[in-house]
């Protein structure tokens, strides 16, 4: 048998980007996301807990550009966790496993997210 030089499985460049694969890949990258989130979150409580100064350094970098970028992707991230989460109890209960309703319910989850993430940064 010729060996045809092909893929021994089929790989991201073969198949058209879809919804479900869009979201599932986000989904992962937001939980991602989420762990350096903890992680600026116990620096926030470890420059507490060492004092007004620190407290000063780490006031600085959330003020500054990337402190603010960061904190508007980790709200979106914990968002869109959020929601597509909710969107994966109703499909271990069985429903919406359609693909009118995987594609309704993923575009859902996305326009809700930026909805609520809106919301919780203007406030």
């Amino acid at each position: 048998m010729k060996n045809k030089k092909r893929p021994i499985s089929p790989h991201l460049s073969i198949y058209k980007p879809q919804i479900t694969s869009i979201l599932s890949i986000s989904h992962r990258i937001s939980g991602v996301f989420q762990s350096l989130g903890l992680v600026v979150i116990i620096l926030l409580l470890l420059s507490i807990f060492l004092g007004e100064n620190s407290h000063k350094y780490f006031m600085l970098f959330v003020e500054s550009l990337i402190g603010k970028a960061f904190l508007f992707f980790y709200v979106f991230s914990l968002c869109y966790h959020l929601l597509n989460g909710i969107r994966h109890i109703f499909w271990d209960f069985g429903f919406g496993f359609e693909i009118k309703n995987v594609n309704y319910t993923g575009i859902t989850v996305i326009i809700f997210t930026a909805i609520l993430a809106c919301y919780i940064l203007i406030k």
